[in-house]
């Protein structure tokens, strides 16, 4: 990381253990823009940041080369304990795919799509039940469609 930063000039570079890290991402968060570390720590990390906003449900996340080659993807797993029950939350995928957007220069559609999301949260009427709620994905789904559509 220090090669990067004295290529990329005003990067300022900490490496702190990962027990001091933790503990500052849970007492304050923002004090945090970029994170690069090994793949272990990583999957540890994003996991206690998924904590910090609500779970793995709603934690998008994107990798995106040096070349501009990207690729976007909830962060959670396939829960193949609930496949097929109409149980997940889509709220990953949908800002994962709102990001995917804003890096190909889609930002209206990128913007329709997480205000969507974030008013069907806000609403609290209809939320899986890893928010809340007793909705199924597909009723949650077709409400933050719906907030979309009526954008239009």
């Amino acid at each position: 990381l220090a090669d990067v930063s004295h290529v990329m000039g005003a990067i300022k570079t900490q490496s702190p253990l990962p027990r001091t890290f933790s503990r500052g991402m849970v007492q304050d968060p923002s004090h945090f823009d970029v994170l690069v570390m090994p793949n272990l720590y990583g999957d540890i990390l994003s996991d206690l940041c998924a904590g910090l906003i609500g779970g793995l449900g709603v934690t998008p996340s994107g990798n995106i080369g040096a070349n501009g080659v990207a690729i976007f993807e909830s962060v959670h797993g396939t829960a193949p304990d609930i496949a097929g029950k109409d149980l997940a939350n889509p709220t990953a995928l949908l800002l994962s795919a709102v990001m995917m957007l804003r890096h190909m220069g889609l930002h209206g559609h990128a913007k329709k799509i997480e205000t969507a999301c974030f008013d069907t949260i806000r609403d609290e009427k209809v939320l899986t039940k890893d928010l809340g709620g007793n909705a199924k994905c597909s009723e949650f789904t077709a409400d933050i469609c719906r907030r979309v559509q009526d954008m239009d």
